[in-house]
């Protein structure tokens, strides 16, 4: 990775690479808590109580305390003498309020000038400051030249500091960001550590959040899960109690539910989305980060059985991308793209994955589950497994329930089975229910493509009871769908019906199309109540009619040839036909093949 790559990569790292749930934020902080001063020092903090502001100034940063960002950069407007006359403090409190409505290139403007001001005070640390933010803020918005050329200017600045200042801790994390994407975890652990030592001594809590979120970054994604989660638990007491500034909580906020959706955290996405709804409510006026709040929502009411509604929040965070949130930019477009693509709107759902694409982020594995419903199979094993390579614990264990079922269909149960092996060892270093329901699932799915149906079911009802306690009725019914399948590879007919019949309900119930589809081909393509053989006959029949004998039949369906030949006689005798040739024209006069 070269010097634009890692800053680029830095900045986006709020949120884990190729997440579903990876929601990348557009900008890293280089900004001022409200109610203090530039550097961290405290500040007389304006608020509704205070005496009523004589000047426009004062409106403003009154304005600025209370978060009503709107206001405060109308009122910093009308300030006498314009942007040029206001302070370095002031200005950069224009210039979050500017970012924090989606205001790009103005926010860069006024810290440009915020910049400038604090070189003309002779304040080095300030200045480097701001140059750090105008960098990563130039990277997000599409010009990494000028970024890493802002960035080059900030650690000049730096070296020239008498002593470590607030710029020498903050001009560390991108760079430790940096690392970390690029394989380097343990140079990027101690980058955020000294970040965080020297945030301590200048009292800077924003730089202190960033190096432990960094921290807890590395820790997931080097496969310690549970150390890292508990680090993203800690920072989040920071920002819920507001000890950081607003531009440093979003990205905690985003990046934190990111990283609850990757590691299957669930009730922690959910808390936590809770609380950033809530933040983004208190804040009429605010575009950054507002939708990445609604992509979140999306995912979690798309996994609760709600696709109506993660549609709707799924466009409201894509309006909130066009009016500036740049970072909803993969999630807008990657959630709607899983809702189409699991209602059976294959072509609306390429093209969403598509757009998720632009954002940088690689959308699996979303997009290899749509090849694999297109029955496009060897592409769809072809995608999964490139992005499933190589990548980082974490997002790999995110790529693994997938990779199990297009393997499956691929036929390569080995490399099914190895992928259920990882995930199930995974399980046992992250305890939480979801993860626990997905490893069931996918060793249920590989020991029933083994011909081994009565531990694939005991696998089965465990995931289905798991994905019960989840509230995920679409993955309850896939559970039954397999639960059925090896129902009837233990000759237990009519609990087998029971099953499908319960998962055709709850798929009829979502409007999951091509799940219904499936079934329905699975249990006979007919739909008519006057073919009287059970799902199991209509199997058999359907292989009876390519000519194949018992004993090719059994192998294909992992049926002993005494079972085949039972199935068999069952069918003559449900159909009153006396052979092979017989059945093979019922079969093709009511439609099974």
């Amino acid at each position: 990775m070269n010097d634009v790559d890692a800053a680029g990569a830095a900045v986006r790292s709020a949120v884990p690479a190729a997440s579903p749930a990876a929601l990348p934020p557009r900008r890293a902080h280089g900004t001022v808590r409200e109610g203090a001063a530039p550097g961290g020092r405290p500040a007389a903090r304006e608020g509704p109580m205070a005496m009523v502001a004589s000047t426009s100034l004062e409106q403003a940063r009154t304005a600025f305390a209370e978060r009503r960002w709107n206001d405060a950069v109308d009122w910093f407007d009308r300030a006498e003498g314009g942007a040029a006359a206001l302070t370095g403090e002031d200005l950069e409190r224009f210039a979050t309020a500017s970012d924090l409505l989606g205001h790009v290139d103005r926010a860069i403007e006024l810290a440009t000038l915020a910049h400038e001001a604090h070189l003309t005070a002779g304040n080095l640390d300030r200045a480097a400051y701001t140059a750090t933010w105008i960098s990563l803020e130039s990277i997000t918005s599409g010009s990494p030249a000028q970024g890493m050329g802002w960035l080059e200017r900030a650690k000049r600045l730096v070296e020239r500091l008498d002593g470590p200042g607030a710029a020498t801790g903050f001009v560390l994390i991108p760079e430790a960001l940096g690392a970390l994407y690029a394989g380097a975890a343990q140079p990027a652990r101690e980058l955020f550590a000294r970040a965080a030592e020297i945030a301590e001594r200048t009292g800077d809590r924003d730089v202190a959040a960033l190096a432990l979120l960094g921290t807890g970054q590395a820790a997931i994604m080097a496969g310690d899960p549970a150390r890292g989660i508990r680090m993203l638990d800690e920072v989040m007491v920071s920002v819920t109690a507001g000890e950081v500034g607003p531009v440093p909580s979003g990205i905690v906020y985003c990046a934190v539910i990111g990283y609850c959706h990757l590691t299957f955290e669930l009730r922690r996405a959910v808390e936590w989305t809770r609380a950033l709804d809530r933040w983004c409510r208190d804040q009429p006026s605010l575009v950054a980060f507002s939708g990445q709040c609604h992509a979140h929502r999306a995912e979690l009411f798309r996994l609760h059985g709600a696709w109506s509604d993660a549609m709707s929040a799924a466009r409201t965070a894509e309006e909130r991308l066009e009016a500036g949130d740049f970072g909803a930019a993969f999630g807008a477009h990657y959630q709607q793209a899983e809702v189409l693509r699991l209602r059976g709107a294959f072509a609306e759902a390429e093209a969403r994955y598509l757009r998720a694409a632009e954002s940088g982020w690689d959308p699996q594995p979303g997009l290899a589950l749509l090849r694999l419903a297109e029955d496009r199979v060897p592409l769809a094993q072809s995608l999964i497994r490139r992005s499933a390579e190589g990548a980082d614990p974490a997002t790999r264990c995110h790529m693994l329930p997938a990779l199990v079922t297009i393997e499956v269909a691929a036929g390569d149960l080995d490399a099914a089975r190895r992928a259920a092996d990882e995930l199930a060892a995974m399980h046992r270093t992250n305890e939480s229910v979801m993860l626990r329901a997905l490893a069931a699932f996918a060793d249920g799915e590989v020991l029933l493509a083994a011909g081994r149906p009565a531990e694939a079911f005991a696998r089965l009802r465990e995931a289905r009871e798991s994905w019960s306690e989840v509230g995920a009725p679409f993955e309850v019914a896939r559970s039954r769908v397999l639960m059925a399948r090896a129902r009837r590879d233990l000759d237990e007919d009519e609990a087998a019906q029971l099953e499908a019949d319960l998962a055709e309900s709850a798929f009829a119930e979502l409007g999951a199309e091509p799940a219904l589809e499936a079934l329905a081909r699975e249990r006979g393509a007919t739909g008519r109540s006057d073919v009287p053989l059970t799902e199991r006959e209509v199997e058999v029949l359907q292989l009876v009619t390519r000519g194949i004998t018992n004993r090719e039949i059994a192998g294909e369906l992992h049926l002993s040839e005494k079972t085949v030949a039972r199935h068999l006689s069952n069918i003559f005798t449900k159909l009153d036909v006396a052979s092979r040739a017989a059945a093979t024209a019922y079969a093709f006069e009511h439609r099974l093949v």
